[in-house]
């Protein structure tokens, strides 16, 4: 069975990520969530909806004993489960002025970006690297790439992630294991509910919010086998805003 594990799969991009694998690819998708696990199983409803399958699975990101735990158990009940894809998305936001920022804001935002990117990724690269294949993608943000006041701790984490991505795909090229990035602009999700759209449209020069299956669709490409040549890039899908 080859499965696709998405962190903080629940909502937003990471549910669009979970459909798209099922669907397009055939995944046995295995969608991660933290706390809500009514938006968890309503991801696996779609999935089944559109005829894939997958399960959930409880663990926070940033709990490397929470994640040993909750993989090695799944791992061991599935023995002929093979997982070829993962995709780190699990990330949250604490904006605010960093002379006014807590450390607490800036250590939670860091920890579920990078230590999250650390704790998944780790658990499973001996495994790829055995199978000589697999599909590490990793959800970073414009953010990342250019910096954006007020968020000094998200852009940070994120830049964090893009270097770790460069530095593993050189590692793990020889084997057939592909590490990418994608960087989202503004994305209409929970995320960006708060945001003033009108105005902030006038920035981006294809003149709207991106859409979640939008980014869904690049990822799924990125998992695929016709991605095989494609390795170390930040993929920047924002509409134009930054390139």
């Amino acid at each position: 069975m080859k499965c696709a594990l998405v962190t903080g799969g629940s909502r937003g991009i990471g549910r669009a990520i979970c459909q798209k694998l099922a669907v397009d690819l055939g995944y046995f998708v295995l969608i991660n969530y933290q706390g809500n696990e009514a938006a968890a199983l309503e991801a696996l409803r779609l999935v089944e909806e559109e005829g894939g399958s997958g399960a959930v699975l409880k663990f926070d990101v940033t709990d490397e004993e929470a994640v040993n735990t909750a993989l090695s158990n799944w791992v061991e009940k599935h023995p002929d489960a093979i997982v070829e894809v993962v995709v780190n998305n699990a990330g949250i936001a604490k904006d605010g002025l960093f002379m006014w920022m807590k450390k607490e804001d800036w250590q939670n935002v860091l920890d579920v970006s990078l230590n999250g990117f650390f704790h998944v990724t780790n658990f499973f690269i001996q495994k790829m690297l055995r199978n000589r294949y697999g599909r590490i993608i990793n959800v970073v943000s414009v953010s990342g790439v250019k910096g954006t006041a007020g968020q000094v701790n998200y852009s940070a984490a994120k830049a964090g992630v893009i270097g770790a991505t460069k530095a593993l795909a050189q590692e793990v090229a020889k084997r057939n294991v592909t590490v990418n990035a994608v960087a989202p602009g503004f994305i209409q999700t929970d995320m960006t509910a708060e945001m003033d759209e009108q105005e902030l449209v006038k920035l981006i020069p294809a003149n709207r919010f991106g859409k979640v299956e939008e980014v869904a669709d690049l990822i799924s490409f990125l998992a695929s086998k016709k991605s095989s040549y494609i390795t170390g890039e930040i993929i920047n899908i924002n509409g134009g805003i930054y390139s």
